[in-house]
């Protein structure tokens, strides 16, 4: 063994394939065949959901939805958001409340801990809403159960952490509603709070009328309750907002014209504070 190894230690040269000599450490280069195709270059995944969402808003759907699910296979959060809304909503596809459940779930999953100030924050913060919502029904179909405090964990991270103002509101109306929680309006209000401070519509209603009537633990504000819902009437513009309309003409109704003047100007007063911000 040991000649073997002073013979290659020492060996000044070897024959090459074509028989002359080459240095100790050399080697002809090999290529392949020309005939053989190399691997195909990887697109970047922001490239791809550019073109996904390209596609789709020029009516590609087809094209626009390839392009989604590369982009969201390497892990891209937007693409596997805007998949998850398609999926939920049956934008051009079949609606599928599992596929859907599964793209939040990837986002909740890999970006739970995204710094709250980037861009997509508020697409994770969306995605632990949709998750609580589809835990609060359940997807009998793709076997999820209904799962009431698992709804609120998903609020709650989103409502605590993102600051998100659906999240906040949802929330505050489960301690409102008793679903899944004891029923706590001291609790649900400080949540709806929150939300109606961040111009979010029906926080404002659901806060304005807890003021407006009262509860356990919350003594009726009658004109700040006024203020409230006028703001959310305002924002009130689809069909399914009707509500929102008649809980303040039910309270503008009773409120007495003192009532009425106060809340005016607490109106004026969170409009020019608005304008300021």
């Amino acid at each position: 063994m040991a000649g073997m190894v002073g013979l290659l230690l020492t060996a000044g040269g070897a024959a090459a394939f074509d028989g002359t000599a080459q240095g100790p450490y050399e080697a002809n280069a090999l290529t392949p065949p020309a005939n053989v195709p190399g691997a195909p270059a990887l697109r970047p995944p922001e490239e791809a959901f550019r073109l996904g969402t390209r596609a789709l808003r020029s009516g590609e759907t087809e094209k626009g939805l390839t392009q989604l699910n590369y982009a969201a296979a390497q892990g891209h959060p937007l693409a596997q958001w805007k998949l998850a809304r398609i999926y939920a909503e049956g934008d051009g596809v079949k609606r599928d409340d599992g596929k859907a459940f599964d793209y939040y779930s990837k986002i909740a999953n890999s970006h739970a801990e995204d710094y709250p100030g980037t861009p997509q924050a508020r697409f994770v913060a969306n995605a632990f809403v949709a998750l609580g919502s589809y835990y609060l029904a359940g997807i009998p179909a793709a076997g999820v159960k209904r799962d009431p405090t698992r709804a609120r964990d998903m609020y709650s991270y989103a409502a605590s952490y993102f600051g998100d103002a659906d999240a906040q509101y949802l929330l505050g109306k489960m301690y409102l509603d008793g679903t899944g929680v004891s029923r706590d309006a001291r609790n649900a209000g400080r949540w709806l709070t929150l939300a109606a401070q961040k111009g979010q519509f029906e926080a404002q209603a659901r806060l304005g009328e807890l003021l407006f009537r009262g509860d356990d633990g919350v003594p009726a504000q009658r004109a700040r309750g006024l203020m409230w819902l006028t703001l959310a009437r305002d924002a009130a513009a689809k069909p399914d907002d009707k509500w929102v309309v008649e809980l303040q003409e039910e309270a503008f109704e009773e409120a007495s014209g003192d009532e009425r003047a106060v809340a005016l100007k607490y109106l004026e007063g969170w409009l020019k504070m608005s304008a300021r911000r």
